[in-house]
């Protein structure tokens, strides 16, 4: 029996490998039971606080922006919302193993499968976590000239080091830290974003303005994506938040805690955005809002962007630490998380001083829905199939010998199944860097988000008399 700290102040966990404020010593290897602890009312803080971020009001701009009148566009925003279910279901697999997302896949890809995945999520959660800490530096560097405190180079690289700060020290320390911030964060960052959107909607155009309301097959399709894209992205991380929760929390209790937290932040801020576009320019998203709001309100506004990029690199850059122990770094979770760090600050560095490619960037990321969105559909068959039970052990034997190490280290039914999701993807796929070639004959609309479907649909086709659900352990 592991030893057990004393809870202090209501905010210990009584665990001493996950204690909060100090280095969490579990990575991907599977959480005994007895280091089990929490409730699925955590996972509301953490969804709820993680998606406290800049980045939904900006979805809900653009989805006014492809032509959706503001109602319109709000029955995007609930609809994007409500995909959280699905991402929250999918942390039950985190507490049948005790171990993290992309352990699990294993299953579904085989033990070399599951590599290039693996790998592609490392470089789309470090990616996010440099677009996220760009947008927090500029933020705090606005707020740092307000308050007289300089500016030029030597004030965002001041605000970069806050920044990298802030995110790092919570990511390193581990999981018991990161919910607690998450928590804190969100109580503060609640209020905050409440009051934006009571000054931001009473001016709504219901009916839209410009172009609004006017929108065809394209607009809806784009305006989908976009409000999908975000929740898809985190389908590689639910599990690294759920395997430490006790064997014994339902189904119903994750999904309902987690979907709910996600989908009320993410629905509001997606409401506020959409209000906003409505009543000014967001070609700056930034500007745009901080135009319709009061003087007194611009440094909690800046705040507000500050601490939502934070709230969500945090979860990024913590998960993919984990991340880098599936693709084979011999090193402990807290040593990883250095190199997705060096990494971030050397690609802020780069987009904050060098040259601007933060717009390349999200260009890129966003192309790599073709591949995550087919992945996603491959997992949740699995899940589904197997009945969320799989054999803890054989997931992390990476020799010939394990259960998923399958032909050659692969699963054929799931990179098949993977395979045709992404060749779907890539031709219904409507981006500034790729366009595929069946999206004109279609009428214009971006189709990727429907190759989780084809994927999930020919692994089931492929894989149902074959995957058997394993015996819980």
């Amino acid at each position: 029996m592991a030893q057990q700290a004393p809870v202090s102040a209501g905010t210990g966990t009584g665990v001493t490998s996950d204690e909060v404020f100090r280095v969490e010593t579990h990575g991907i290897d599977p959480i005994p039971e007895a280091d089990r602890h929490g409730s699925a009312k955590d996972l509301f803080w953490l969804w709820f606080g993680s998606n406290l971020t800049f980045t939904y009001v900006i979805n809900g701009a653009l989805a006014v922006s492809f032509g959706l009148s503001f109602w319109q566009a709000v029955t995007v925003v609930v609809i994007g919302g409500l995909s959280f279910f699905v991402i929250s279901a999918a942390g039950l697999s985190g507490i049948r193993t005790g171990t993290a997302t992309l352990v699990i896949s294993r299953a579904a890809f085989g033990v070399l499968g599951n590599f290039p995945a693996g790998l592609l999520n490392w470089v789309v959660s470090i990616g996010y976590t440099v677009v996220n800490t760009v947008v927090g530096t500029l933020a705090l560097e606005v707020l740092l000239a307000d308050l007289g405190l300089g500016g030029g180079h030597t004030a965002r690289a001041l605000a970069l080091a806050v920044t990298l700060a802030m995110t790092f020290a919570v990511a390193l320390w581990g999981h018991a830290t990161v919910q607690l911030a998450e928590r804190w964060l969100a109580y503060v960052l609640a209020a905050g974003f409440g009051v934006l959107v009571l000054l931001l909607l009473p001016g709504t155009e219901s009916g839209g303005g410009g172009a609004a309301g006017g929108a065809g097959f394209s607009g809806w399709t784009l305006a989908f994506v976009v409000m999908l894209a975000g929740p898809f992205s985190y389908l590689p991380m639910p599990a690294d938040y759920t395997r430490y929760l006790p064997r014994d929390t339902s189904l119903r209790s994750i999904t309902l805690s987690g979907a709910l937290g996600g989908m009320v932040s993410s629905v509001a801020l997606g409401v506020a955005g959409a209000a906003a576009a409505t009543q000014a320019d967001m070609t700056d998203a930034v500007a745009g809002v901080e135009g319709l709001l009061p003087g007194w309100f611009r440094p909690v506004f800046l705040l507000l962007v500050l601490g939502g990029s934070v709230t969500n690199s945090i979860l990024t850059l913590y998960s993919s630490s984990l991340n880098l122990q599936v693709l084979g770094v011999p090193w402990s979770r807290a040593k990883a998380i250095v190199i997705s760090v060096v990494v971030t600050a050397l690609g802020s560095l780069g987009a904050l001083f060098l040259t601007d490619f933060t717009e390349s960037l999200l260009s890129f990321l966003s192309l790599l829905i073709i591949v995550f969105a087919p992945w996603g559909g491959v997992f949740l068959a699995d899940m589904l199939l197997r009945r969320c039970r799989y054999d803890t052990d054989a997931l992390h034997a990476t020799g010939r010998t394990g259960a998923y190490w399958y032909r050659a280290g692969c699963h054929p039914a799931g990179m098949a199944a993977l395979v045709t999701g992404m060749a779907f993807a890539a031709l219904t796929c409507d981006s500034e860097l790729w366009m595929g070639p069946l999206v004109a004959p279609l009428g214009g609309g971006d189709l990727t988000l429907l190759g989780s479907l084809v994927s999930g649909l020919t692994y089931w086709a492929l894989a149902r008399r074959t995957v058997p659900a394993a015996p819980a352990t």
